[in-house]
This record gives C-alpha cells, structure tokens and sequence, in this order.
C-alpha cells in the first residue's frame, strides 16, 4: 500500500552552513535610520531572515560546486561555455545561446537591438529592471495581465496569464510595425509570482505569429511556472516538468534569463534565440559590455554551475518542496489575518500592505513602511513592490502617480532557510497584526530618477 506522507521535507542534507545576523531590536532600530529607511541600505551582517530576494541567493549544491572546480577559464571558446551552450538548447531547443552577467543584461542588450523610440514592447507585467531597461531604449513599456491579478484576495490557478484580448487591440491599434517584441514573464513576479497557463501561452504565441512580432519569455522561474502547469492544468499531472518546460519554449522564438533564480546560482543569465540575425546583433552589444560572447561576463566556473543548476531545478521532489513550502508561509500568514495575494506565489508570498496598513496613504509608501517595521520588529528584510518601486511624478502635472499596488514581497531563497526559519518570520507577522496601527508611513528626502527604490532616502512622517 502507497502511503502519501503529510510531512514535506526537505529533499537534502545541509553540509555547509552560515551564521545568522542576530541584533538587538535597538542596534536595528539605528541600522534603519543610518540606511534612511531603505532596505537595499542595511548591511546582510545585520540581517536575521533575508527575503530581499530570491535572485542570487540560493545554495549550491555539491555538484555546482564540483563543476566550479572543472570550470575551464580560457578566454574564448571555454569547455565550460559549450556544456552551458549544450544544456540550455537541450532546455529550450534555441540554437543561439549568448552567456551573459546577469538578467538585466540580457534585457540591455535584446532591448538595444528590438527596441527604440516609439516602440512598445508588451508583457504580462514588467519588473522593475525590464521596465527600466525597455524605457531606457525610448521604447514604451505596456503591462497587459489578465483583470484577476489585480484582484489580491481571488484565489486562481493562473493569474499571471495575459489579457489576449487586449493585446490584440492593442496590436491593432499601434500596429504590429510598432511593436518589437511580446515577453511573458513566468511566473509573473511584479503581480504575486502567478504563473502562466499553457493554454494562454499558446494563445498569446498564436497572436504574435499571427502580427509576425517575436514572443520572448522572462524565463527566470520557468521551472515553477512548469510545476504549477503540472499541478493545475489539465492534460499535464503525467508530463514531468521539464517536458513541459520544453512544449512552454516552444511557443516562443526566444528567451532571457536571469540564472540567479531558477538555474540555483549566485550570478549568471543567458539570452537565447533562433534568429541568427538579431543573435549577431546582440553578441555585437555584448562585446561593449559584457565581453567575449562565449563567456559574457562571466567566469568559466559560473557557466559550469548554471549548466548543472538548470538540471537541478527540473527535479520534481525539489520542486515539490518548493512550492509547498511557500504555500506553508502563505498559510501561516493567512490564519493570523494578514492579507496576502491569493493563491502564495512559487518563490514568494506577497503582503497586501495597502489594505493591512490601511490608516497609511499610498503618498506615505505603505508597502516600505511595513518593510521597515518587519525589520525592526524581526531583522527581516523584504522588499516593497509598490509606489517607491513603480510609482511616478506625471510630466506634465508633476503630481505623483502612485503603483497600481502596494504590496511587500517576502522572496525564499531557494535551498536556505528551513521550516522553524518560516515559523520565526510568522510569528513576527503575527506581533505586527497586533501593534499595526503604530506603524507609521514614509517621505522620499532623496530619490534618482532611474530605479529609485534600489537608492531613495527616506524619513518616517
């Protein structure tokens, strides 16, 4: 008799392992102001539970770290290039593989070559640096979910799809000419870590092909957008992950990635194609920024473990435990009262701070004051999607526009923290429902222009 378990462990033993940065709630409370409210600021050493992100934070396993050692240095034309070349067509059946430092340079770079003045580059939702990136180009950068995943608290298998009805307007209406480039972000990370439907995967590739505009994916987390597709969809509970990791890629005519997230590294990313044209293009940029194209930007060890990382993540007990042990968090949180963007994410939980610090106006940045106070309370550090990340001044106006959310995203590492770790960080939540009302909001004294967030200062009001 098969018995299934309730209990999900972790699928891995710890051989190595860090010290944590305890702190007295004083020595945090100076930490905050010396860092002006800004989160980005606080040195990791006075850092408890760190859910700034999940990009880069991951442990590596005894394979990548085998493959470090194996990693082949030689400036053009490495070993280590051509196994990393060799798993990533495996993956995505691109031929043309450009190695690069991280995501954002492989936006930089494909964003360089497709986009321009007026162009408009279209995805489920942007994040922060895709944004940054496409508007850098002079390009306009146009968001199109589907209306539930502005709807926190509706519970839905796939609410990181996009509106197909509204990209065919909007394709009629600027015209396909104008349009350079599709991207689906999997799973949608500015709108909760939702993930994408196969099925509205194939009907987005369906109206791309049709107006001839390339569709490329942000395939940071693509492994757990395929779990959720196995999990959720019907027709795909028999597929294995990576099988349906391979029909998701081909629907699209590329992808980027930053291998910081589900290719379990500290640094790396990679833009693949099967446009030789626009791959020579980019490998053009590449050289100006990134170096050699065979390895762009990186060591020769960093591309061995990404080559390894990318078969790791397919593993489905890993995953399993993955997504189970965010949903864990999400439970926590919800049974305290603490609102949440429905369903938990696949490497986040994501707070609605607009609506649990509801006595704080959107023009006092309620998504950092509770990450402020999540520190302070707890040594946690998270970090605020809402009006200091998204938020705008109106160029004519000069009035501030704030985020369409303000949300606080709490980002597990992948392989780092365990089950009593997540207790601790519920706990904390659950001394915030009590004392929420002290909680007070926030001013920007100083902020660039550009990705504010990373770099703004700020006062409590």
């Amino acid at each position: 008799m098969h018995w299934e378990w309730k209990t999900i462990i972790e699928p891995f033993k710890i051989k190595s392992v860090e010290p944590l940065g305890f702190t007295t709630r004083e020595e945090r409370e100076q930490v905050l102001k010396e860092a002006y409210y800004n989160l980005f600021k606080i040195p990791a050493s006075k850092v408890l539970i760190d859910f700034l992100t999940d990009s880069g934070t991951s442990a590596m396993s005894s394979e990548q770290w085998a493959g470090i050692m194996r990693g082949d240095e030689s400036y053009a034309g490495a070993r280590s290039f051509y196994n990393l070349e060799k798993a990533v067509r495996d993956l995505t059946g691109y031929k043309e593989v450009l190695p690069t430092h991280q995501g954002r340079a492989s936006e930089r770079i494909l964003f360089s070559v497709l986009g321009g003045k007026g162009k408009c580059i279209i995805a489920n939702s942007h994040f922060d640096t895709t944004r940054a990136n496409t508007e850098a180009t002079g390009a306009e950068a146009l968001d199109l979910p589907v209306k539930d995943a502005l709807d926190f608290e509706k519970p839905g298998p796939f609410k990181g799809d996009m509106d197909v009805v509204a990209l065919e307007k909007i394709i009629n209406e600027k015209g396909a000419e104008n349009i350079p480039l599709v991207i689906l972000t999997v799973t949608n990370n500015s709108l909760g870590g939702q993930p994408v439907s196969m099925k509205n995967i194939c009907e987005v590739s369906r109206i791309c092909r049709k107006h001839k505009i390339p569709l490329f994916f942000d395939a940071a987390r693509f492994a757990e957008n395929s779990y959720f597709i196995k999990l959720r969809e019907h027709g795909y509970q028999n597929k294995s992950p990576k099988e349906i990791a391979q029909e998701m890629f081909s629907y699209a005519d590329g992808c980027l990635m930053s291998a910081k997230k589900d290719a379990l590294v500290n640094i790396g990313g990679f833009l693949a194609m099967n446009n030789s044209e626009w791959a020579k293009r980019c490998r053009e940029v590449e050289i100006l920024g990134e170096g050699f194209p065979t390895y762009g930007g990186l060591a020769g060890r960093d591309l061995e473990a990404i080559a390894q990382g990318l078969v790791e993540i397919l593993d489905e007990e890993y995953l399993k435990y993955r997504i189970k042990s965010v949903a864990y968090l999400g439970d926590g949180l919800r049974n305290h009262g603490i609102p949440i963007v429905e369903p938990p994410g696949g490497h986040a939980v994501y707070v609605n701070a607009m609506k649990f610090l509801s006595h704080i106006p959107q023009s006092e940045f309620p998504g950092q004051a509770l990450a402020c106070a999540l520190y302070l309370e707890g040594g946690i550090r998270a970090v605020e999607i809402g009006s200091l990340m998204f938020g705008k001044n109106d160029q004519n106006t000069k009035k501030f526009i704030p985020a369409k959310m303000e949300l606080v995203r709490l980002a597990l590492p992948r392989r780092v923290y365990t089950q009593s770790h997540i207790d601790y960080v519920i706990e904390v939540f659950e001394h915030l429902a009590k004392e929420k009302n002290k909680i007070k909001g926030l001013r920007i004294t100083e902020a660039s222009e550009v990705l504010a967030h990373f770099t703004a200062k700020l006062v409590p009001v």
